[in-house]
């Protein structure tokens, strides 16, 4: 009885053994998926910020365009109004 007490340690032994290389192997995978995933966040991140820069500058061309498009709309409607003052001096008289 004692020799399969000491065959059933020693099994037991060998499969803890391989359950815990398994694991060990699995963990280093998983950091290296890790390492991967954080390396492909910063990407993205990188990405994002520039975008963003990219929007901004896209914005602050936008909002030129608009001031200068509403300056040249005052000046339009201010021309058009000089416009229509003489041509009603030229009807009055």
């Amino acid at each position: 009885m004692n020799h399969k007490v000491q065959t059933a340690i020693k099994g037991s032994v060998i499969a803890l053994a391989l359950v815990l290389a398994i694991g060990c192997t699995s963990i280093e995978s998983l950091e290296t998926k890790i390492g991967v995933l954080e390396q492909e966040v910063a990407a993205a991140q990188s990405g994002a910020a520039a975008a963003q820069r990219a929007a901004e500058s896209a914005q602050a061309t936008a909002d030129a365009a608009l001031k200068s498009a509403n300056e040249s709309q005052a000046c339009c409607d201010a021309t058009n109004e000089k416009i229509d003052r003489m041509f009603q001096r030229s009807q009055t008289k």
